[in-house]
């Protein structure tokens, strides 16, 4: 009887101590296309309170970032309240560029491991990705819509990084160089807090992705002005710590989780992805 209660109380322990999940979708899609990483949270971490955040889904996720951001992070107050003790989150595609950017609005968050699933963390410059939105759009030229006012009321605008035009991209982008601190504002420190202040930063992607362009800049790498992938520890923003990615780097508390193998829209619908390297960093 009494090894049975020991038994009860020691899973009753594991089941307690998983963190509740905050989930956020990609773009053009919705909260249910997230529901199988919510379905295998529940079967591998049993009693997991998973938030699959329904907001933006369609083509209301073209709004622009900080317009999401400011619409979204309501949700986010209300279940970190719910929830002291600490929360994990994860973000998928574009939801994973929101989720940062919803951290570094909130220097004081209690989000404890946040997990970049494919996001465009550096920016995104390709034929892929683009023509799945905006299929008459020439690579070359699609700064001419983008780098306007009339582009940054998009998503993608925001965070559209077009190497062979910096200037134009440093003048007209209202979001992506200022949450990467390229251009330095009055929310640089708490942009930079806000990340430093994570027990763990996970950043998965692959070569195969095949949308996010390049791959790299799921980790933080991308191109410089010749068109070469320039790796992110070989960059300003990691060798300047702009926004903490040195210091989480030195402190072990940044991890790189490179799948090979996996298209851009099954990272969320794979469970060996979902259970090996998404799971275990929810602990």
């Amino acid at each position: 009887m009494v090894n049975k209660f020991v038994i009860f109380l020691t899973l009753l322990h594991i089941v307690l101590s998983y963190k509740p999940v905050i989930l956020l979708h990609g773009i053009l899609t919705g909260f249910e296309s997230m529901e199988l990483i919510k379905e295998r949270i529940e079967k591998n971490h049993p009693g997991t309170i998973v938030y699959n955040i329904d907001r933006f889904g369609g083509w209301s996720s073209l709004d622009s970032m900080w317009y999401q951001v400011n619409r979204i992070n309501e949700n986010i107050i209300n279940i970190t309240m719910e929830h002291p003790s600490g929360v994990h989150l994860l973000g998928y595609s574009q939801g994973a560029l929101l989720a940062r950017t919803l951290l570094q609005a909130n220097p004081n968050h209690s989000v404890n491991n946040f997990i970049s699933l494919s996001g465009p963390q550096a920016g995104q410059y390709g034929t892929q990705f683009l023509h799945l939105y905006f299929p008459g759009l020439a690579l070359e030229t699609a700064f001419e819509l983008f780098y306007s006012r009339i582009g940054q009321h998009t998503s993608i605008g925001n965070y559209w990084n077009d190497p062979y035009h910096q200037p134009l991209y440093f003048s007209y982008s209202q979001y992506l160089p200022y949450v990467n601190n390229e251009i330095e504002s009055t929310r640089s420190n708490d942009f930079k807090n806000a990340l430093t202040k994570l027990k763990l930063l996970v950043l998965i992607g692959g070569p195969d992705d095949d949308v996010i362009t390049p791959w790299q800049s799921s980790q933080f790498g991308f191109y410089n002005s010749n068109g070469t992938v320039v790796e992110f520890v070989e960059r300003d923003i990691y060798k300047e710590d702009k926004i903490g990615l040195k210091t989480l780097n030195k402190d072990n508390r940044l991890k790189l989780v490179t799948v090979p193998g996996v298209n851009h829209f099954g990272w969320h619908i794979n469970i060996s992805v979902i259970d090996k390297y998404i799971v275990p960093y929810l602990d």
